[in-house]
């Protein structure tokens, strides 16, 4: 009996030893994906936690568009949250490395890409039931303050991936000098796309579509993937149907799914105007 429980903690730990080495190695390739495409490592110390950051800026800095990753490696299942939300794929770096912009600026969601080991108030739930929690969204928001403070002319276009979407959205709603708003696969819904899914609902969570008619006059599009089922276009329109059509596009690509290579089209999307009807546009 002994020796079956050793061999049980034995395996228990390989299967832990593993998991640490495959979260090290997504950190470490994402910082060589970013390198690689000319993006420079800038960490942000909030309050209570920290946020890791890439970017590309050819000073001066009058218009810098911001990209912020999705909600990463949040769940190993429905019932157990991972230990590490480091992204296995992660999609909004990948746009912001697509933009041939002078000034991009990548924002990574609170304890991806960090350590290890990661700092104490990373707790599952920051990633998990509180990921759109007021907390969140303050140290977000205190990211890009740190960015004006160094560069004071600097107007902001945010853009959003997944549940980066709904944060993109509720940082625009809150500040003065956001300019334009992008989100692809945007969770904008938050209640209405749990819903959907059949989970627990976040009642601390803080939604975009409770600020959408906030943002009716700011720029915007939003593009959802024909083929997603985990945030299908109907969230794009809701949304859309909230802040007005004035300002307000939705655009649906066919054939692309929730986690698709939204990367190779970028560069064709950031393309398309942003404006609002009426302004000449």
């Amino acid at each position: 009996m002994n020796r079956r429980n050793n061999q049980w903690v034995l395996l228990i730990s390989i299967i832990l030893l593993l998991s640490g080495c495959i979260t090290s190695d997504r950190r470490e390739s994402a910082g060589t994906f970013a390198k690689k495409n000319g993006l420079e490592a800038k960490d942000f110390v909030t309050t209570w936690i920290p946020l890791r950051g890439w970017q590309r800026i050819t000073p001066p800095v009058t218009r810098l568009r911001v990209y912020i990753e999705g909600d990463g490696f949040a769940w190993v299942n429905r019932t157990r949250p991972s230990d590490d939300p480091t992204p296995r794929n992660p999609v909004g770096l990948q746009l912001a490395a697509a933009d041939p912009s002078a000034n991009v600026l990548y924002l990574a969601r609170p304890c991806q890409f960090i350590g290890p080991p990661l700092p104490a108030p990373c707790q599952p739930g920051v990633w998990t039931d509180q990921r759109f929690s007021a907390a969140v969204v303050e140290a977000m928001d205190a990211a890009l303050s740190q960015v004006k403070t160094q560069y004071p002319q600097a107007e902001f276009e945010l853009v959003g991936y997944s549940g980066g979407g709904n944060i993109a959205a509720l940082l625009a709603a809150r500040r003065q000098d956001v300019r334009a708003l992008r989100t692809v696969a945007g969770n904008l819904d938050v209640a209405y796309v749990n819903e959907l899914h059949h989970v627990t609902p976040m009642p601390d969570a803080q939604s975009a579509i409770n600020v959408a008619p906030s943002l009716k006059n700011l720029p915007q599009i939003h593009y959802s993937g024909a083929s997603d089922s985990t945030v299908p276009p109907a969230v794009a329109v809701r949304f859309r149907q909230a802040t007005g059509p004035r300002c307000t596009q939705v655009v649906v690509i066919p054939g692309m799914d929730h986690g698709g290579d939204w990367a190779a089209v970028w560069p064709e999307l950031l393309g398309r105007k942003v404006g609002c009807i009426g302004n000449g546009d």
